[in-house]
């Protein structure tokens, strides 16, 4: 019984569709009656119609001048005390004129009510919209105020708040227990490579080498998730095409055959971010082709920077899977050049993190395009 008085939303929709419903009837009969100045009894002088002339105000039609309703002139006035009889018929002008104002009057109060009342709602989507990049980075963690609104909107937003919080525990927490596990695997992995190199001239010891090295980059592979999770660099505009450029101008000095075409294009982004995502997707090119052709393009709200390859693509049906963590379409072990399968996956988290899209599609002449899709500053 005690919620029943608390700041509730059956209270404020209940009080609200109650003024609405006055008002309407309210706005409706004063028009009306205005409408219907003059309309009196013959011989006498026009005279304006109250309240007082028409039925009760909770009623709804007919108001004065519908449904034959006629004022009488007060007794002892008019030439006549009797009654005159009511005139038959409906006047249609003013029962559209009434139900017109009605509805309009109701029409705007369910307008702005239904603004009024959904504020809370948007304030939440707005909040669980910026949750994603605030969990576990740099950002401040949204929150929505618990003391203010209805009951409901109170334990909504004290719900929420408890929810980020516990997420951004969580996934800091995660971070640091990976990171943990990495250190000690790398201590030891590092003494066992220390102590194989003194063995090199044994087949066997280079091989384990090799293995050794291979986990490293695989220990590398995975703290680069975490490490994208929460970059410090803060986003700034960058020339596409000049950071495109460089990053191919590098892989043509080691001896690969890539090339860079395009406009300037500036999008505000982290510069270390951005090159990750193109060296990830250059390297696949490299990878299953032996050479790519990187195309900036501009349109009037993105930035568009496209890489080609002549490889063998990819099948339809995984063009989804290759997004996973640790899929690798090359069955080859990273040791003779295939991949541990989380380029893909860091590449499309880091564009998501941006605010834009990663897409893949085979090209109609063969090979594989990949598209990079990032909204132009205004």
């Amino acid at each position: 019984m005690t919620r029943w008085w608390h700041d509730t939303l059956f209270k404020r929709l209940f009080l609200l569709m109650w003024v609405a419903l006055v008002a309407s009837h309210v706005v409706a009969f004063q028009v009306v009656a205005v409408q219907s100045r003059g309309d009196g009894w013959p011989g006498g002088p026009p005279r304006r119609l109250s309240i007082a002339d028409g039925p009760p105000l909770p009623s709804l039609p007919p108001t004065p001048g519908l449904l034959g309703h006629r004022p009488f002139p007060p007794r002892g006035e008019g030439p006549e005390d009797r009654p005159r009889p009511m005139q038959s018929g409906t006047p249609t002008l003013r029962l559209l004129l009434d139900y017109g104002i009605r509805f309009l009057v109701i029409g705007l109060a369910s307008w702005w009510g239904a603004r009024w009342l959904s504020a809370p709602m948007r304030r939440l989507v707005t909040a669980s919209q910026s949750l994603a990049s605030s969990v576990g980075g740099h950002e401040r963690l949204p929150v929505l105020e618990e003391d203010a609104g209805t009951v409901e909107v109170r334990e909504a937003a004290h719900v929420f708040n408890d929810m980020a919080r516990q997420l951004d525990s969580q996934f800091r927490n995660r971070g640091l227990l990976v990171a943990a596990i990495s250190h000690d695997l790398r201590t030891p992995l590092t003494r066992m490579r220390i102590r194989l190199e003194s063995l090199q001239h044994e087949p066997a010891a280079a091989r384990c080498v090799t293995d050794v090295r291979e986990m490293n980059e695989l220990i590398d592979s995975v703290l680069e998730i975490f490490r994208s999770d929460a970059l410090a660099e803060p986003p700034r505009a960058t020339d596409a095409l000049a950071l495109a450029q460089a990053l191919t101008d590098d892989l043509v000095e080691q001896g690969h055959r890539v090339t860079c075409h395009g406009g300037p294009a500036t999008v505000v982004v982290q510069p270390t971010a951005l090159r990750r995502v193109l060296s990830n997707l250059l390297s696949n090119a490299l990878r299953y082709a032996g050479e790519a052709a990187v195309d900036v393009r501009t349109t009037p709200d993105a930035v568009s920077i496209v890489v080609e390859d002549t490889g063998p693509g990819i099948p339809q049906n995984l063009m989804d899977a290759v997004f996973q963590p640790f899929f690798s379409l090359d069955a080859r072990p990273k040791a003779s050049g295939g991949g541990t399968g989380l380029g893909l996956f860091i590449a499309r988290d880091l564009v998501q993190r941006h605010g834009g899209t990663l897409t893949l599609e085979n090209r109609p002449e063969g090979g594989l395009r990949a598209t990079v899709k990032l909204p132009r500053p205004r």
